[in-house]
């Protein structure tokens, strides 16, 4: 798999072994980075259920200050932690978050932190993306002019009604669909407990 665009383009990065991980094809990658192109220089960025880490790293390729890719897979680990050591990715705009999302969302609430972008690609026909997405809003780890880019199978549904999401862009490519959310009310964060 190859970087797409920015400073590691054409940089080649392993995907884990084992085939639990469905990476994003390039033409997708390059669709959602089409439409985020004013977004990405500075943002930080939060790549949940990371898999290679293709879309923090694409990010940071492509201007983001920092990414932190979350992932409790460890051959995933292994092969984000590879991936940045292989492109020369400086330890400030990379951070690796050991954990399930659930646990990193709330964790990285309690740190206060807010995300420009938010990436989302987790294992399909699980519910587990409308979870995350209540879980972003609910924690508040989100302000009025984040993006939510949620990959997702064409059957997976996605619609969090009254949650403070508005889906802005739908696009399909095949089975694999891109619906990207902007926050019409962020919500207070929950309170830790």
């Amino acid at each position: 798999m190859r970087i797409i665009g920015g400073e590691y383009r054409s940089r080649l990065i392993q995907i884990p072994k084992g085939g639990r991980t469905r990476p994003t094809k390039d033409r997708v990658r390059e669709a959602v980075f089409n439409i985020l192109v004013r977004k990405v220089g500075g943002s930080l960025v939060l790549d949940l259920y990371a898999g290679s880490g293709a879309m923090g790293i694409e990010a940071i390729s492509r201007g983001a200050r920092r990414a932190v890719f979350v992932e409790d897979d460890p051959r995933s680990v292994k092969a984000i932690s590879d991936n940045i050591k292989t492109l020369g990715i400086p330890a400030d705009k990379a951070v690796i978050v050991k954990k399930d999302a659930t646990k990193a969302i709330r964790a990285m609430a309690e740190d206060g932190l807010i995300f420009d972008i938010i990436f989302l690609d987790p294992p399909y026909y699980k519910k587990l993306a409308k979870e995350c997405l209540i879980n972003i809003i609910q924690y508040g780890i989100v302000n009025s002019q984040s993006l939510i880019v949620v990959e997702h199978h064409r059957t997976d549904d996605v619609t969090v009604s009254d949650s403070g999401f508005i889906e802005k862009v739908k696009r399909r490519y095949g089975d694999t669909h891109i619906s990207i959310f902007g926050v019409q009310r962020p919500q207070p964060a929950l309170p830790q407990g």
